[in-house]
């Protein structure tokens, strides 16, 4: 259940008129539609839709071929622009002049600030390298970096030569960063001396040998300064050199983009791999550049002039997201780091400094702001913000409160969803539309995103699955090592025939709006009721006592039982009271089967590198079950709190 809805914000005319979506509109005949009736149109027409956005955004190839759509009724089998010849460097680097393309903090100690001029110069430099180095079309690169303008350069690098991309954060262990490029076998590897979070230098270098002389497929270590100028790297086996002597003997020029297949491979994506070997998620070139040109332009209304912010890692499929930014000409705001350090102010004072339009968080971002009484609405000036974008999880209707009560009040704050599996969105904003609270605005052009329930029917106001009706140019080309396809079929399409089952648990309003309640396989089943997570969530984290909070289905009696673990605020105990208090709270505003069994007080709640926490892996620990991959955790220590717990005992 989520709380009666209220209209939070409106766009005005004058943004509508101004918007890309309104061009579109004109430049597709479209004149007359409302963003529902575009979207139908856009899921009945593919071709014609697909067409027009390639069109429309201005997709630089050396050829689009005929074809626009092969086997559209089978969503596994269908081939988008199978003639296209492309290159998506080239499309990320439109432009050549002295105006900013990167703007990079590490907290407080780091900043930089790159030209595209430069940051073609620096692209050139480094494709000469790579191809003196025997890089070629389909080779894979690899980079365990922090999120800096020289891992752009480098991605971008390897991209203009048709080698694949794949990256993980520096925070990474090297368990955790074997157990993804050791899937891969990239060629070279680009990785950064070092890293800061909380004020703190950590020093890669030990790190990187671990890898190296686990992967001898890596033929050349390209070592990035970030903590020092010349960092010390005699250790690293002499497969190693610095950034600047590996480009020392390559000038600057044109660069010569080797044209790849528009379902040739850009990216390598991995899976959370909290409950076993990440899979290696493959993505297109043609694919990821149109779905992101489409959702940038068209859903984020992002323009040449903007400065677009979203806080990620390079080990989360927005880092990518936001990297495809450059291909509408927008300048980039990278931040690495703690975004709570010196303050929690380190963020907005970054977004009020370089006057950024387009500010993307997660959910628990906001969240943890609301807990910590942030309120930048009066101590910065946001007045370029113009959207809010929020992800990584649900946003909970007090979430959308607090942004517009306590950080701006006209904006657009677009809840958005989709992932790794389709480097992209599913649902998300509509800048031409109401924002709702605690709703997602839309579904996506071009996806025809329905609920479905049991039997597979479509269900508006009902819970359900998020599924896909057709097939998008952003879906995978496959799994790594998966030459049958089986393992990709078991991820997405086992549950229903040739439907893509996300694996979220869902709601679809009646104004087409979405509310998602957590990952379905998550999804609790006491006394065999279906219950998203996050309905709990977001009654519990409205307490001021809980900092956080996780929930899972504990086997109990030949049944399952809800057990609801918080962490509480300084100075909070869970006594009979507050344990009172939370079950009257999910009671009255939710129902009463959402009310947990069991309430345990933990120190800590573990959670992914990029900040989701991680039910299914506490759920394992609680049974005695193994937990794989832990280096895919941030805080893997506290999934020991769990463990053996006398409370769950009885």
């Amino acid at each position: 259940m989520i709380d009666e809805a209220t209209r939070l914000w409106t766009p005005d005319p004058e943004r509508v008129a101004g918007s890309n979506l309104a061009r579109f509109r004109a430049f597709a005949g479209r004149e007359g539609d409302g963003y529902d009736a575009l979207h139908d149109w856009s899921v009945a027409e593919p071709e014609a839709f697909w067409t027009a956005v390639w069109d429309f955004c201005e997709v630089i190839a050396e050829t689009r071929g005929e074809r626009v759509l092969t086997d559209a009724r089978d969503i596994k089998a269908a081939t988008f622009f199978p003639d296209a010849r492309l290159n998506f460097a080239q499309n990320l680097l439109r432009r050549r002049d002295d105006a900013p393309a990167l703007i990079f903090r590490a907290e407080d100690r780091f900043a930089e600030r790159m030209s595209w001029r430069e940051l073609h110069d620096l692209v050139s430099r480094l494709h000469r390298a790579l191809r003196a180095m025997g890089v070629r079309k389909g080779d894979r690169v690899a980079g365990f970096m922090p999120n800096m303008p020289e891992t752009v350069a480098a991605m971008l690098a390897a991209a203009s030569l048709g080698a694949v991309w794949s990256s993980c954060s520096p925070d990474f262990g090297v368990r955790g960063v074997l157990d993804r490029f050791g899937q891969i076998g990239p060629k070279v590897l680009f990785a950064a001396d070092g890293y800061v979070y909380g004020g703190r230098e950590h020093d890669s270098l030990e790190r990187i040998g671990g890898i190296l002389a686990e992967l001898p497929e890596i033929e050349r270590a390209v070592i990035v300064p970030l903590l020092n100028d010349r960092p010390d790297i005699s250790a690293l086996e002499g497969r190693a050199a610095l950034l600047d002597d590996v480009i020392a003997e390559h000038e600057a020029g044109e660069i010569e983009y080797v044209m790849t297949g528009f379902n040739d491979p850009l990216y390598i994506m991995y899976s959370s791999g909290t409950t076993g070997l990440p899979k290696c998620i493959l993505h297109g070139a043609g694919g990821t550049l149109l779905q992101h040109l489409k959702e940038h332009r068209l859903q984020v209304d992002v323009h040449p002039v903007d400065r677009l912010f979203y806080f990620t890692t390079c080990g989360w499929m927005m880092w990518n997201w936001l990297v495809s930014g450059l291909a509408s000409e927008a300048t980039l705001l990278l931040y690495d780091g703690s975004p709570f350090h010196p303050d929690a102010n380190a963020v907005f004072d970054f977004i009020e400094a370089e006057k950024g339009e387009i500010f993307g968080t997660s959910a628990k971002f906001i969240d943890a702001c609301a807990k910590e009484g942030v309120r930048p609405a009066e101590t910065h000036d946001l007045s370029a913000v113009k959207t809010i974008l929020s992800t990584g999880s649900p946003l909970a209707p007090a979430g959308f409160d607090h942004v517009y009560r306590d950080w701006k009040a006209d904006v657009q704050l677009a809840s958005i969803a989709g992932g790794t599996d389709i480097l992209g969105c599913f649902v998300g904003g509509a800048p031409t539309e109401p924002v709702w609270r605690g709703e997602i605005q839309k579904p996506q052009l071009g996806l025809d995103v329905r609920v479905l329930d049991e039997e597979g029917r479509p269900v508006t106001g009902e819970q359900g699955e998020l599924c896909c009706m057709n097939a998008h140019p952003s879906m995978p080309l496959g799994f790594w090592n998966d030459p049958d396809g089986s393992r990709y079929h078991e991820a997405y399409f086992d549950r229903y025939e040739n439907v893509w089952r996300h694996g979220d648990w869902a709601m679809m309003t009646e104004r087409r709006g979405l509310v998602i309640y957590g990952r379905s396989d998550a999804t609790l089943n006491p006394g065999g009721v279906r219950i998203g997570t996050a309905e709990i969530y977001r009654q519990v984290e409205a307490l001021p006592e809980v900092l956080e909070a996780l929930v899972i289905g504990q086997d109990w009696q030949d049944d399952v039982r809800i057990v609801l673990f918080v962490r509480l605020a300084a100075g909070a105990r869970l006594d009979e009271a507050l344990e009172e208090r939370i079950r009257n709270q999910i009671r009255r505003n939710a129902t009463p089967r959402h009310v947990p069994a069991k309430i345990v007080a933990v120190a800590d709640i573990p959670r992914t590198l990029s900040g989701k926490i991680v039910e299914l892996a506490v759920r394992n620990v609680v049974h005695g079950r193994p937990v794989k991959n832990r280096d895919a955790l941030a805080n893997p220590e506290a999934l020991e709190l769990f463990r053996d717990l006398p409370e769950l005992g009885s």
